[in-house]
């Protein structure tokens, strides 16, 4: 929203020379924050000029030697623009002027002296569009009556400030200068001035002669007025300049009024040339596939889920968006229909994102208050009356199903003073509430606040908190040391526990967006699920959210390959997104990825199945599932991204919950390891309260087997038997060798394990070891069919 100052003074007393700088600051504490404040025409030293003379350059064919009048002096400009001619009034830029485009410095040119520049409006900043086309072909010329020597910036009406506001999305009060002047003016304690809604009607009824109909329940309400015998004119000088200030292009006075009373309200209106009517407007909802024919010249092609304005037989606007061409005003119109509707903001927002934005869509999307919509058409028919020349006709065709009256909150100074952890006297809040134009009851401790319904955004009484925190200063809320010993929360409190755990494992936290492309948001992952598409994307390759950690990290990892970083150990707790049918559902989950060296305090060690595996162990252990999980191959349940050989699912009491394993060679060529566990569903399943006992205090004894076993029968299942036939006797057993090489069948595998005997009350006897360890191998030879080593 750009907020004119100029504009703004019509409706609230300023200062004449204020500090537009400090009043974006100040809106800015306020909540409202603020892109740009700067002046309209930002150029230095213009004066006005006459030029007295003009002659050809001796030395070129197109530049012109002028001596200009500027009331001190007459200077000697050298002038390349074609309209240049001796009695014209000028701008004249002189020595030192700094101007958008640069400093204008004296010099010669081609051999003769230039001491400033006749200027164009271009040059002194203004877009392009807000150009006539006299303008854009050379230099600007002032009216003959121009005064020499006078600030050409203030004769012509453009020396005002302008800012930029960047407001949210909550705030649609504020896309109007009325809405601005009651927020600047709470700020700095003023009181808004009243709209000029007055003027004449003659003694016809327009409904006698015109109808609206509304066949949807997307148009809350719809207005239409009418003025006869306009005359269609430029617009005067305030009109367009304030518009300009606005960004938005003057094109006549009848269609700068429609933009200006926007403005002005908030409240976008639609002007059709009443001629060109069938005697009604209907608003309903568009056929698939109907033709249209917008003030831009393009031909739309609608969907059922477009408002469209009819004549009652076809359509003639798009509700909201843009109006159409066959009703258009023009420099013949004479008599107009005047619309002001309110349409639905959903509707609104989804048909001008797949056609056209404008200033009226915008208005539309943020909701509008009903109050405003009867008041932009009155000043509508004012202005019109007054700058065409216009003839009003009595009476409002009107559908109006919306309900105008004011919100009303109740409050307690001490609900206020809690959130805001600060202590504000009663009459403070009721003036802050005063400032705002809201009027209060007081019953007791109760304050009945009657919320106006141009404040949209407020509907509880957080928001009046809110309030009263803006107005009042946030800056003056004392800061104070808690009055009670802070104590960690529970809400969190395993997901902080994994995140420390982690950390502790040495890797490294990121925290990535969850918008990714739709092709990759199910990287690594097969389900029947769908991707959760965005209806609005920011981007092509931000349309989807997540369905796995993994694909962020992995989009990680090649962030930090490309920049020859290759040791990369990191994982992610957060959200994932699925869509099952018409479900939609979040899961919280944590994702690793490694590859290249892992250091484990001064050591390191390249990145393999076992080294993520064993990252896997500790968090599953560390939350009490030891004795409970496995990791379990099963190509079924694993994605085509991830490698059939060096990939397991992790299973929980018979529950997957996780996936582990290397990223497939088709995808990436590096060994990159991933693990992701859905924390959701594994921390559903209970745990007992974990037991701890002594360590003991005699020694174990450690012995390695190795054995030659059928390739197909896994580690995990030849440890399960090792652990059932040595008994309490086993304390941990771990696989140190794995070798498939030269010198083995084929069919086979040689793996070795490392098992770790010992006993709490004494050291074991090497006849103890050895009868288990018989046990053990000849368990092994029986079941498994292994040969020892």
């Amino acid at each position: 929203m750009k907020l004119s100052i100029n504009f703004l003074k019509d409706y609230l007393d300023l200062d004449e020379n204020i500090d537009v700088k400090k009043l974006a600051e100040d809106m800015t504490n306020a909540g409202n924050e603020y892109d740009e404040a700067c002046k309209l025409i930002n150029a230095t030293k213009l004066i006005i000029g006459e030029v007295v003379s003009c002659e050809m350059h001796p030395d070129s064919d197109h530049l012109h030697c002028c001596k200009v009048n500027i009331g001190k002096e007459i200077l000697n400009i050298v002038c390349g623009a074609p309209n240049v001619r001796t009695g014209l009034k000028v701008i004249v830029a002189q020595n030192g002027a700094e101007l958008p485009g640069g400093k204008i410095t004296k010099g010669n040119i081609r051999g003769q002296e230039s001491n400033g520049m006749i200027c164009s409006i271009a040059e002194l900043g203004l877009e392009n569009k807000f150009l006539k086309e006299e303008d854009k072909a050379g230099i600007h010329e002032l009216p003959l009556d121009a005064p020499i020597g006078e600030d050409p910036i203030k004769y012509m009406k453009l020396d005002d400030y302008v800012i930029d506001f960047d407001l949210t999305a909550n705030r649609g009060d504020l896309l109007s200068i009325l809405g601005m002047a009651y927020e600047i003016g709470a700020i700095y304690n003023k009181k808004v001035k009243d709209i000029d809604i007055s003027h004449k009607e003659n003694n016809e009824d327009i409904n006698d002669s015109f109808k609206v109909i509304v066949n949807t329940e997307n148009c809350s309400i719809f207005l239409a007025k009418k003025v006869k015998n306009a005359v269609i004119k430029e617009s005067p000088e305030f009109i367009k300049n304030r518009l300009i200030a606005s960004g938005i292009r003057p094109i006549n006075n009848v269609v700068d009024i429609s933009n200006y009373v926007m403005l002005e309200t908030g409240q976008p209106l639609h002007f059709y040339d009443a001629d060109c009517l069938k005697g009604c407007l209907e608003v309903r909802m568009a056929k698939e596939n109907e033709k249209l024919y917008t003030l831009d010249g393009i031909e739309r092609t609608l969907k059922a889920e477009d408002i469209v304005i009819s004549d009652g037989e076809k359509a003639i606007g798009l509700a909201g968006v843009m109006g159409g061409l066959e009703t258009e005003i023009t420099d013949k119109t004479k008599n107009i229909i005047i619309e002001a509707a309110i349409f639905d903001s959903v509707k609104i927002r989804r048909t001008s994102n797949s056609i056209l934005r404008s200033e009226a869509s915008n208005r539309f999307e943020k909701g509008l208050d009903s109050n405003r919509t009867y008041m932009a058409i009155e000043r509508a028919c004012t202005l019109l009356e007054k700058y065409a020349d216009a003839e009003v006709v009595s009476g409002i065709a009107k559908y109006d199903t919306t309900n105008r009256d004011d919100k009303s909150i109740n409050i307690t100074t001490k609900n206020i003073n809690d959130i805001l952890g600060m202590q504000i006297p009663e009459k403070d809040v009721l003036d802050a509430f005063r400032r705002l134009g809201f009027k209060t009851k007081v019953n007791g401790e109760v304050i009945t606040v009657i919320v106006p319904k141009r404040r949209i955004d407020i509907e509880i009484k957080e928001d009046l908190i809110e309030e009263v925190g803006r107005i009042y200063g946030v800056n003056n809320i004392k800061g104070k040391l808690p009055s009670i010993l802070p104590k960690m929360g529970s809400y969190d409190k395993v997901t902080r526990q994994i995140r420390n755990k982690m950390v502790d494992l040495g890797l490294n936290e990121t925290l990535s967006y969850v918008l990714v492309p739709e092709d990759d948001s199910k990287m690594f992952t097969k389900d029947d699920t769908e991707p959760v598409k965005l209806l609005d994307p920011l981007s092509e390759d931000k349309n989807a959210l997540r369905h796995s950690l993994s694909v962020a990290l992995y989009k990680i990892y090649e962030y930090n390959k490309s920049r020859n970083n290759k040791d990369i150990s990191i994982f992610e707790i957060g959200k994932s997104f699925q869509k099952n049918g018409e479900e939609y559902s979040e899961t919280q989950k944590l994702a690793t990825l490694m590859t290249g060296e892992y250091y484990i305090g001064i050591k390191k060690k390249k990145v393999d199945f076992y080294v993520i595996k064993g990252v896997a162990e500790e968090i599953l252990d560390y939350l009490g599932y030891n004795g409970r999980y496995s990791f379990v191959k099963d190509n079924t349940k694993i994605s085509k991204d991830m490698h059939p050989g060096q990939t397991a699912v992790i299973s929980v009491n018979n529950d997957i919950v996780g996936i582990i394993g290397k990223i497939h060679p088709s995808v990436e060529k590096e060994d990159v390891y991933i693990l992701e566990i859905d924390l959701d569903k594994l921390l559903s399943k209970k745990v007992s309260k974990m037991k701890y006992k002594e360590i003991s205090k005699f020694p174990n004894i450690k012995k390695d087997i190795a054995i030659l076993i059928d390739k197909n029968i896994s580690a995990q299942d030849i440890g399960i038997k090792i652990k059932k036939s040595a008994g309490s006797l086993l304390e941990n057993y771990e696989v140190f060798d794995l070798y498939t090489g030269k010198g083995i069948d084929e069919n086979k595998k040689s793996i070795a394990f490392s098992l770790t005997f010992g006993k709490q009350d004494r050291t074991l006897t090497d006849e103890e070891i050895n009868a288990v360890m018989d046990k053990i191998i000849n368990s092994l030879e029986k079941d498994l069919k292994a040969e020892l080593r």
